[in-house]
């Protein structure tokens, strides 16, 4: 098998050595790629020879895959996959493999850092005190006994959840797959806009999630309310968000992730919104979390190869 990893995924020398050496010692061959390239023909040429192809979130084009005539499997250093052709995979018989899990402890620590600075205002405080401001008269709001609003019970909104009861709110959820969470009341998707001060997104971008946080769901937020997405740009309607915090409707948001990866456009409408955390898609960039994703792409190309 001709195995080629398209993108750096934060392999440990020592682990790429010992994964080079096995699948040398198995037939195998191995290529890495140290850059990534959004160029869609270098990215094809890249493909073209792979049987069994390792990227991260690089989005593949259509057009990679087709030229991808051997390719067999695709193994994602990444939790979500709507950044491949799965239906063209699909039709090609192309297996396809998740690092699922690797970041569930990263994001959901991230999230609860997102709704502390958006309660506390820690960054513009701290840009103020280094301007020689002080206080002047900030008051800001505590997480405990607050309600907590999760949106999606996957392994990330389960993990939110249950440090959001470690801080003493009340956590209510809305799962398209209704599933027992210890201490959290499962709520009808515009009761959890309507009550909660702080809302969650922890859902996967499919067809039916595109956009689906938009004026209808963002007008039942209390104006005291704030919205964190560490999930998927593709959720939000970024347009409505930025009015509704232009408009003092909502008290403020936290992105870590938008329609595609920064650097945003000039025009981008959460650029000049009020009351915002905008992060570089950070949620999963931890030393633990990548280290934890490189095994699990190790392992799930190598339980592949075990099975044929």
């Amino acid at each position: 098998m001709n195995i080629v990893f398209s993108e750096p995924i934060g392999l440990p020398a020592q682990l790429q050595s010992d994964f080079e050496r096995r699948m040398a010692a198995q037939g195998h061959t191995v290529v890495f790629h140290e850059e990534p390239t959004s160029d869609p023909e270098r990215l094809a040429a890249r493909v073209a020879p792979a049987e069994v192809l390792v990227l991260a979130n690089q989005p593949l084009p259509p057009i990679a895959v087709e030229r991808a005539q051997r390719l067999r499997l695709i193994a994602v250093a990444f939790t979500g996959t709507d950044h491949l052709p799965l239906q063209l995979c699909a039709q090609r018989g192309i297996a396809v493999l998740n690092a699922a899990g690797y970041s569930t402890h990263a994001v959901a620590e991230l999230t609860m850092a997102a709704a502390i600075d958006l309660l506390r205002r820690v960054i513009p405080l701290d840009a103020a005190v280094r301007s020689g401001g002080h206080r002047n008269g900030f008051l800001g709001r505590e997480l405990h006994g607050r309600t907590f609003g999760v949106l999606g019970l996957g392994a990330i909104g389960q993990r939110v959840a249950a440090l959001a009861q470690a801080f003493g709110c009340r956590v209510l959820a809305y799962s398209r797959t209704p599933k027992p969470c210890d201490g959290v009341q499962l709520v009808h998707l515009h009761e959890l806009f309507a009550l909660s001060d702080v809302v969650s997104l922890h859902i996967p971008a499919t067809p039916q999630t595109q956009g689906m946080v938009g004026v209808d769901l963002i007008g039942l937020m209390r104006p005291s309310a704030v919205l964190i997405n560490t999930a998927r740009g593709s959720i939000v309607d970024s347009a409505a968000l930025a009015q509704a915090l232009r408009d003092g409707r909502i008290a403020g948001a936290a992105l870590d992730v938008y329609e595609h990866e920064p650097p945003l456009p000039a025009s981008h409408p959460m650029l000049d919104a009020p009351n915002t955390l905008l992060l570089p898609h950070i949620g999963f960039a931890t030393e633990e979390a990548i280290a934890r994703r490189a095994q699990i792409v190790i392992d799930n190309v190598e339980a592949w190869l075990g099975s044929l």
